[in-house]
């Protein structure tokens, strides 16, 4: 009975040890400013059987590690809802026609260079078509991209990609094989995943939300905890026994909760345990990496990772073009898909056991993809800043904005005095909606066509075109237009339309979102009149409640808040105090004296403050008008 307790306790090191050395990675990256997963790539190949050779249950601990992308894919399923999935349906051909050009693509130059037989040819393009869910979903979280055109054309074409993993492996055996045969395992194959589509249905509409309200009956973290995490790794067992990936039965399992009133709570439970197993994932992955085999053909190895991601890339950014994305979206999404997958580990190993790659073309593609892998963090990081700069180029920028032209102007569009909102999110159709409380005309600019589709039958006038486009801002006139509101949900996005609105229009009235706290400073430079961010003003908003209700005088709140507002929150931000107001004023305050109602400086400000704040006392304004 001693072997199996040394075993267990060996498991046991090597998982500690691959999270510390994933937890020192991560560190290390963050201070150097660059992301952490690369940090966690670089501990697993530190510590793993081709580096110091500390973990020695490699396969044990690759299989824990499987639990960090189930999670992954869990949460962007529950963050995910069927609206958003619906809305990125038609890129999904897209990533079937990108899956079937990178094969026959492949296989034509392989077959054509005399590198590499038919099949051969066949199984190195399926390999190469994936990309990685797991590090192109982690990047854009850190990137704080999720939100993003791009981002949402990634995720469409990764689900595909996906569900195509199940179809290759089940394929795989057969694909020397004659025809009849392999079509009857791609038949079956299709087959299962219409069953998973039709049970999951039938789940989410009514098992799940039953047994989430169940769970939430109990008022007991731990059970609500345990039942969620018993569901998503039920599903995701189910379809890897249907020969489905198990990852892709994760985002089924969390896009059936993210329609449940429950789904914010589940997200909160579980993106503790999702990022703890996610370290580890990526720490496997460098494990798998052969650092020596890299150095020995490190010419050849580069040529590949330049030859692979070239390819892709002039692969995906046309078809993102073609269906309808513009043209800095598409260049990022091809930009984004560029790399080679983490399934591409799995097909090759699966590959090398049934001969289909020698043990030399395996390590071949392991290397090219790992590289690919450690290549993608900095690429993602720096991609929107690269096509910035590019579009900077007078030559290059007319070449971007060729297809910027506005698509579609509603006829009730307004002609001068009018709001131009930009962007139709939560922000831009909170902003919509007190605008026309109050009858101010408005002009909503959107490149969605679901969002048109929403203002058209709510009868809003709007611009259908890229924001960020001096074609589309000019249609919207905004050389005659009151003021300008950006709420886009990326950087790259709002300083471009700000900049190209400033140029049409140097006096324009413009308020601007500010995503990032590090962008407030950049976007004044850039000229907007005000900016407004979201973190920083729902913390004002509580103080100001909060501040009433402990008896300061509204006068002194409202100058508080005006003063951090007029520094750009710098106060709030981790620098030195500069702009607060002392806390010198006694209350109640004392009466004017001799009855006396000259208006005081704080008076004059405060003046100035109502009448911008709360014009004409609307219904929705938050704070009264007079302290009680």
């Amino acid at each position: 009975m001693g072997v199996p307790v040394q075993e267990d306790f060996r498991l046991i090191l090597d998982i500690a040890t691959v999270l510390a050395a994933a937890a020192a990675g991560g560190l290390l990256a963050a201070l150097l400013r660059q992301p952490v997963l690369l940090g966690y790539l670089l501990a697993g190949i530190l510590v793993g059987p081709t580096g110091l050779g500390w973990i020695k249950e490699v396969v044990q601990v690759e299989t824990l590690a499987q639990f960090g992308v189930t999670f992954l894919l869990f949460t962007l399923g529950v963050e995910f809802s069927l609206k958003e999935l619906r809305q990125v349906r038609g890129i999904a051909l897209g990533g079937l026609l990108q899956i079937g050009l990178t094969i026959a693509v492949t296989a034509v130059l392989a077959v054509a260079s005399g590198w590499l037989t038919p099949v051969q040819g066949i199984f190195l393009g399926a390999v190469l078509s994936l990309s990685s869910t797991a590090v192109v979903l982690k990047s854009l979280t850190e990137t704080n991209q999720m939100g993003t055109p791009q981002a949402q054309a990634m995720l469409g074409i990764l689900i595909v990609q996906d569900l195509a993993v199940g179809l290759m492996l089940a394929v795989l055996p057969a694909l020397d094989a004659p025809l009849p045969e392999l079509a009857g395992s791609l038949a079956k194959s299709v087959a299962e995943i219409g069953l998973v589509a039709v049970g999951a249905v039938l789940g989410g509409i009514w098992l799940v939300p039953a047994l989430l309200r169940l769970l939430a009956q109990q008022e007991n973290k731990e059970v609500f905890l345990l039942g969620v995490i018993s569901l998503c790794v039920g599903i995701a067992l189910l379809t890897e026994r249907l020969g489905l990936s198990s990852e892709i039965g994760a985002f089924i399992a969390g896009l059936m909760i993210s329609e449940v009133e429950y789904a914010d709570q589940t997200l909160a439970y579980v993106e503790p345990l999702r990022d703890v197993f996610a370290a580890l994932f990526f720490a496997a992955i460098g494990m798998l990496i052969d650092p020596r085999f890299i150095a020995d053909h490190l010419t050849l190895i580069l040529g590949l990772v330049g030859l692979v991601m070239v390819g892709k890339f002039c692969l995906v950014a046309p078809l993102a073009g073609l269906f309808g994305y513009p043209l800095p979206a598409a260049v990022l999404v091809g930009l984004g898909l560029s790399q080679i997958g983490e399934f591409s580990f799995v097909l090759a190993s699966e590959g090398q056991a049934l001969g289909l790659v020698s043990r030399q073309l395996y390590l071949l593609i392991v290397s090219t993809t790992a590289v690919t892998l450690l290549v993608t963090p900095f690429l993602l990081k720096g991609a929107p800043g690269l096509l910035r700069k590019l579009q900077g180029i007078p030559f290059l920028s007319r070449w971007l904005a060729a297809d910027e032209r506005p698509r579609d102007l509603d006829a009730r569009a307004p002609h001068k005095g009018h709001v131009v909102v930009c962007g139709y999110g939560r922000v831009g159709q909170d902003v919509v909606r007190i605008l026309q409380a109050r009858r101010h005309p408005l002009l909503v600019v959107d490149s969605s066509e679901q969002v048109i589709q929403q203002l058209r039958s709510q009868g809003i006038p709007y611009l259908y075109g890229n924001a960020a486009s001096a074609l589309v801002l000019e249609k919207a006139r905004l050389n005659q237009a009151h003021a300008l509101v950006i709420a886009l949900p990326d950087r790259l996005s709002t300083r471009l339309c700000l900049k190209q609105a400033l140029e049409l229009a140097p006096h324009l009235e413009v308020v601007v979102r500010a995503t990032h706290e590090e962008d407030i400073e950049q976007l004044y430079q850039l000229g907007a009149r005000e900016v407004v961010h979201p973190e920083f003003e729902a913390s004002l908003g509580l103080c100001s409640h909060l501040l009433l209700q402990l008896g300061e005088p509204l006068e002194v709140v409202q100058q508080e808040i005006l003063a951090i507002r007029s520094c750009h929150y710098r106060n709030l931000r981790p620098l030195p105090p500069s702009c607060l107001i002392p806390t010198s004023v006694s209350w109640p305050p004392p009466p004017p004296a001799n009855g006396s109602h000259d208006a005081s400086p704080s008076e004059s400000v405060l003046a100035w403050w109502e009448q911008w704040r709360r014009p004409g006392q609307p219904e929705w304004a938050g704070i009264p008008s007079s302290a009680e």
